[in-house]
């Protein structure tokens, strides 16, 4: 091999190099882009656990709640859920079970606990954790809860 060969060939490595970095960085752009096609990215998969909320706000309900005139089919205790309110990144935890149960105030708690929701999430600071704080309450106090923001907890 020559020299000018050589040279030719050294010239051509990095333009190879260069030409599958740019059909990488496409292919993730579009891999990327292509999420977003059935539902805009940033809306919530299920409007009860949106956490756009920080605890203290007044809550707007944008979903209408099932109907829970008929609770005949539900056990005689039910689980109601609430989002804390917590942020990823953020030094501030979210609201306690014990804070947030005095929301349900004159409804009888008889289990609390602090859990994750089970749903993917985006790992970007200042998104939801996706922790929630659960209570196990009578059923025939569901429709109190729900009036207070809280939903029923789906197992």
């Amino acid at each position: 091999m020559d020299a000018r060969s050589q040279s030719l060939n050294m010239i051509a490595q990095p333009k190879l190099k260069a030409g599958a970095f740019a059909v990488l960085f496409m292919t993730l752009i579009f891999a990327t882009s292509i999420g977003c096609v059935q539902r805009p990215c940033r809306e919530p998969r299920s409007p009860e656990l949106d956490q756009t909320k920080r605890p203290g706000e007044s809550p707007s309900v944008t979903a209408t709640a099932p109907s829970t005139e008929d609770l005949s089919h539900l056990p005689a205790r039910v689980r109601v859920f609430k989002a804390d309110g917590s942020r990823q990144c953020d030094r501030k935890p979210g609201m306690s079970v014990e804070v947030m149960q005095r929301e349900l105030a004159g409804i009888s708690v008889y289990n609390q606990e602090k859990k994750p929701d089970g749903l993917a999430r985006i790992q970007l600071c200042g998104s939801p954790s996706g922790m929630i704080n659960v209570y196990e309450i009578d059923r025939q106090s569901l429709k109190q809860a729900e009036e207070r923001g809280f939903r029923r907890l789906e197992e």
